[in-house]
């Protein structure tokens, strides 16, 4: 069940919608939102409420303590497979063409149905790997 929309709520939701495709620490959101109002305290416990709702993803990189969080609520998010960077960090939508593909051999060669609402592939984008 959604919880009662704060002042503080409504503008951590704005700010995760612009950066729908960003994996963002609570200290970078905290740090992103500093002098709208809203406290870390706010953010940590929203973050919490956000992730029990199904609206956002907890990711825990290795070789680090720190967790990123990642909106899936907006419109482009749901039903897609998500491509992260480990290099910049950048996450973004797989093509929807390829992940079908890609879901289908999936469940045809291996019998396997992959869950499009919590998966994130991990390797180096072509931007990262040109340079």
């Amino acid at each position: 069940m959604p919880k009662y929309m704060t002042k503080q709520r409504k503008i951590l939701l704005e700010f995760l919608e612009k950066h729908a495709d960003e994996e963002l620490s609570a200290r970078k959101i905290e740090d992103e939102l500093c002098g709208s109002g809203v406290s870390i305290s706010a953010v940590y416990r929203n973050l919490s409420d956000l992730e029990k709702e199904g609206k956002i993803r907890r990711i825990s990189k290795s070789g680090t303590r720190e967790v990123h969080y990642l909106y899936t609520d907006s419109h482009g998010c749901r039903d897609c497979l998500h491509l992260s960077c480990k290099k910049c960090g950048r996450t973004y939508h797989m093509d929807t063409d390829g992940a079908e593909k890609l879901i289908k051999i999936l469940a045809q060669s291996d019998d396997f149905t992959i869950d499009k609402s919590d998966t994130v592939l991990y390797g180096v984008c072509g931007k990262c790997k040109n340079t």
